[in-house]
């Protein structure tokens, strides 16, 4: 259903019903586990699949930034030169 390199792969799924009845299925909640990682300034021009790209060799990571930062919104966290982004080792 999800690529292997998604945040979703390895989730689990439930059966729930809709507001109209219909039954669906659904991934469920998904907690965002402790990182550590390195700061870093963001830069004009930066974007979160070339980060990943330079740092994992694998831009469709971009997600392990955006939950290192707890971003619902991923490219809010480079919209701004100079604001301060947390970087996973992993």
């Amino acid at each position: 259903m999800f690529l292997d390199s998604s945040r979703y792969a390895k989730l689990e799924t439930e059966e729930v019903a809709t507001r109209d009845g219909r039954r669906v299925t659904a991934l469920k909640l998904r907690r965002l586990p402790p990182t550590t990682g390195e700061p870093r300034e963001v830069k004009d021009g930066d974007a979160l699949d070339r980060l990943a790209s330079d740092c994992y060799g694998d831009a469709t990571r971009f997600w392990h930034i955006a939950d290192a930062n707890s971003a619902l919104e991923a490219r809010e966290l480079v919209a701004e030169a100079g604001a301060s982004l947390n970087l996973p080792k992993s």
